[in-house]
This record gives structure tokens, sequence and C-alpha cells, in this order.
């Protein structure tokens, strides 16, 4: 099998500081689903896009580096057998139907620290 990452995004502008409820049960049916069916791996949700510092050769700065119009909101990782899998996976995430979108990469390496 082969892991995917599914990075989610959102309009700047579309973007509320909470989910209402119905959009936050949403993406919690959701995740549980792909959990139950052993293949989401691990999930990361990403604090405001505000709060992002950028390194980069010529100096830090503050929020995003580049001025654009989405922004990633988090991302999850699962394991399917091919990419038209992941895709299908990832069709179903219902950021699609909140305005936002996906996109989908393979892991190239995987790294989990152990914390016992």
């Amino acid at each position: 099998m082969t892991q995917y990452a599914v990075l989610l995004y959102a309009d700047k502008g579309d973007i509320s500081p909470d989910l209402n409820g119905a959009e936050y049960e949403e993406h919690a049916r959701h995740s549980v689903k792909l959990q139950e069916g052993g293949t989401m791996i691990a999930a990361f949700a990403l604090e405001s896009y505000e709060t992002a510092t950028s390194i980069r050769t010529s100096g830090i700065t503050d929020g995003p580096f580049i001025e654009a119009k989405e922004v990633v909101l988090g991302f999850y990782v699962i394991e399917e057998p091919d990419l038209d899998a992941a895709l299908a996976t990832a069709r179903r995430n219902p950021i699609i139907k909140q305005g936002g979108g996906v996109e989908v990469r393979p892991v190239e390496g995987f790294f989990v620290r152990s914390t016992s």
C-alpha cells in the first residue's frame, strides 16, 4: 500500500475561526469513517494561517511567505493501493462541499516519534 498526504485548502476569505456545529460534525464523521476503515493513519489540523512563520534564505517573516488566495488548513495521511483509490477517498472530504479543496501527494518518507 502506498501512503498519500491529503492537504486541505480553503480560500482565506471563506475561513471562519470555528466551524459551525454541522460542519464540524461532518468532518468528524468523515474522519471516523476513514479511521474505522483502516485508511487514515495520521491527521493534523493546523492553527490559522495568520500564526505561520516562514523561514527562507532571505530571513524570517511573520505569516505566510507568499500572498495566496488559498491556505492550507490541515492534512492527513491515508494508505491506498494506488493514486486512483487515493483520489476517490480524497474526493469524499467534506471540505470540497464546503467550498474548499484538497491536494493529494504520494508520501516519500514518514516518521512518527514514539511517545513511550
